[in-house]
């Protein structure tokens, strides 16, 4: 270190006398030093322990400073190209930014931009050189991220049809925690929409005073007011991405209080609700862009009839209907089901009547009159509320031909995991051919109480666009859903590949034929810093393990394991190579995990990562780690070189 920069630095804070544990980690927030409350400690422990006493003196705070800034691994990267060790000239930075970081135009502009951004010490910026302390603050800067700069903003083009798009979507929006006897709570909806969440679900059941509630119907679940829900949608509907918020409705109401859901969105969401088609078209062959539709939020919900009379009555406006009947194709559900997106066999099953001839499968006719028993009835729609419906036509599923033969553009399906499962397996190539065509929605099945999650990597696989997950409830499943929409500067919309938006397509996840471009990746991990310590340590310690996974199609799917690291949290060295071949890298997700080696059988989650594995940066990269809620870990990191090709 220069002496002369660092004492000038720190000299105020003891001009008292030495300081005590408070103050060294006062002065290291000072210096802009990012630590982890444990490992500083214990690292003060063994340094007063040396000369018993509870404070340290100058001397003893460059010790933990260096303890914790000046990493080997870095040294060595330093010294490999510094003439004497102890500066960086901007041509031997320049030569660090080619050969190792990939970074093939770097000129003398962009080495004199990181030594003015990176270099602390005055003199040795004049200089334009780098010292140490700058290459340790490059290194651990967000340009040296394994996440690639670029993709942090919005990089695609976003001029496709809608139905091009992967869509960050939640299911179970308005829950916090399980789905039998959760809070129903807007930090949901809060918490979805900052995240860049562009599909939300709202569940309208009727409620006292002619106001509709939202919550998990025939639940314990408690209710919160439809018209509460608007209003934190309309505050941050676009805090976190520019680009069109879809409300998909699962709506249970009667038309008397659909109404009252039409005024509240009019009124509360005003110029944002889309309600009629954006050059005022009535005849549709492809959908618009999120560009086209930015700052608009869509009304996903079933409608009767077609755009065209919708939009004849909105110009009309003489009211003399208010109600109509949705078609004969839902004659025979039960009166709940009927406006609902879910269909029955998918919803929790403890709850729902449903006629005998359903369960038998045998349709009726519709000349039939219903079974007297079942008091089946059409449900009623109001068409207040089935006029905000434009491009997000909610329409029950009935084959991929069927659809094929029929559909509109603006017509959308959802469908259950399990029979979307049961498609991937025996007809993907028509899933596929139905998800170049039509925005699908895939929702988790009713029996999951705890609200589980299903992996959504094997319906993107198929180019569905909205995967909805219960964003509240952690694992590896909304890992790789934050993973995926850190993508496109996490705008919620990341266009599919080609072979996903082509019509004629031939692409299957079990048979990429022609469409892979194999990719060789290697990653050299070599260490870890400031990694949390296990919950059994005491001090600072833990026994850590990465496990590197890539998720994808079928063939691409790997896991890979480090050793173990005894007794080390804090600066744990792996040096270990992992290669993996990635047949259809523009579908794949790679995902860092860390756990401390509890036993022989069982491992603690310490922090993650998860991007797209076409978001990778090569060179020697910083991999960020998250907890299990998804919080960046400020102090904790791996680090790695990364190569493919």
């Amino acid at each position: 270190i220069s002496p002369t920069w660092f004492w000038s630095l720190i000299q105020n804070d003891f001009s008292t006398g030495n300081i005590d544990l408070e103050g060294c980690m006062r002065l290291l927030e000072k210096m802009q030093i990012a630590f982890d409350e444990a490992h500083v400690t214990h690292i003060f422990k063994k340094t007063v322990d040396k000369h018993s006493g509870q404070m340290i003196s100058m001397e003893d705070f460059k010790a933990i400073y260096r303890a914790i800034v000046h990493r080997s691994e870095f040294q060595e990267l330093f010294r490999a190209y510094s003439p004497d060790g102890k500066i960086l000239p901007d041509s031997q930075l320049i030569k660090f930014l080619v050969k190792e970081q990939f970074h093939t135009e770097a000129t003398e502009t962009t080495a004199f931009e990181l030594i003015s951004k990176y270099e602390p010490i005055d003199e040795v910026r004049k200089r334009k050189q780098m010292s140490f302390e700058g290459f340790v603050r490059y290194m651990n800067s967000e340009e040296c991220s394994i996440f690639k700069s670029q993709h942090k903003t919005i990089y695609q083009d976003m001029n496709h049809p809608l139905c091009d798009y992967f869509i960050s979507s939640s299911h179970n929006t308005y829950l916090i925690a399980d789905q039998l006897m959760g809070p129903s709570h807007l930090w949901g909806y809060t918490s979805a929409l900052l995240k860049g969440c562009r599909c939300l679900e709202i569940d309208c059941w009727d409620g006292s005073n002619n106001e509709p509630v939202v919550y998990h119907g025939h639940t314990l679940t408690s209710k919160i007011p439809f018209r509460s829900v608007i209003h934190v949608i309309d505050k941050y509907a676009f805090m976190s991405s520019a680009y069109p918020l879809v409300l998909s409705l699962e709506n249970h109401c009667s038309p008397k209080q659909q109404e009252v859901m039409a005024d509240c969105l009019k009124s509360i969401l005003g110029d944002k609700l889309l309600s009629s088609t954006i050059h005022g078209e009535t005849d549709m062959t492809r959908l618009p862009s999120p560009e086209a539709l930015k700052f608009k939020v869509l009304i996903k919900n079933k409608k009767v009839g077609t755009l065209e009379e919708g939009m004849l009555r909105t110009d009309d406006e003489t009211g003399a209907e208010t109600v109509a009947e949705t078609g004969a194709e839902t004659e025979d559900m039960s009166e709940s089901d009927l406006l609902s997106d879910e269909e029955t066999d998918e919803t929790t099953p403890i709850y729902r009547s449903r006629s005998p001839s359903k369960r038998r499968g045998d349709r009726r006719r519709s000349s039939e009159p219903p079974p007297k028993k079942s008091k089946v009835k059409k449900q009623k729609i109001a068409l207040a509320l089935s006029d905000l419906v434009v491009y997000t036509k909610s329409s029950k599923f009935v084959s991929f031909e069927h659809s094929l033969e029929n559909q509109k553009c603006y017509e959308n399906n959802s469908i259950g995991e399990a029979k979307a499962r049961k498609f991937v397996k025996q007809s993907a190539k028509e899933f596929i051919s139905h998800t170049t065509r039509f925005i699908t929605r895939i929702y988790p099945r009713g029996t999951r109480m705890t609200s589980s999650n299903y992996n959504p990597q094997e319906f993107w696989n198929v180019g569905c666009q909205m995967v909805a997950l219960n964003f509240q409830t952690r694992g590896t499943q909304m890992e790789l859903q934050d993973g995926k929409f850190l993508d496109n500067g996490g705008c919620g919309y990341v266009l599919k590949p080609e072979f996903l938006r082509d019509r004629n397509t031939t692409f299957t996840p079990k048979n990429v034929g022609a469409y892979s471009k194999p990719m060789s990746l290697s990653i050299r991990l070599i260490s870890g810093h400031q990694l949390p310590p296990s919950s059994l340590s005491k001090t600072n310690k833990a026994d850590p393990l990465v496990q590197i996974e890539i998720y994808g199609v079928p063939e691409d799917q790997a896991k890979k394991k480090s050793s173990v690291v005894k007794s080390n949290a804090l600066s744990p060295k792996w040096n270990e190579t992992f290669s993996f071949n990635i047949q259809v890298p523009e579908l794949a997700m790679i995902r860092f995990c860390v756990e401390d080696e509890v036993s022989v059988v069982s491992n603690e989650f310490l922090g993650q990562y998860t991007l797209p594995v076409l978001s990778l940066n090569t060179g020697y990269r910083n991999i960020p780690l998250l907890t299990k809620d998804g919080i960046k870990i400020e102090s904790a990191s791996l680090f790695a070189h990364v190569w493919y090709y």
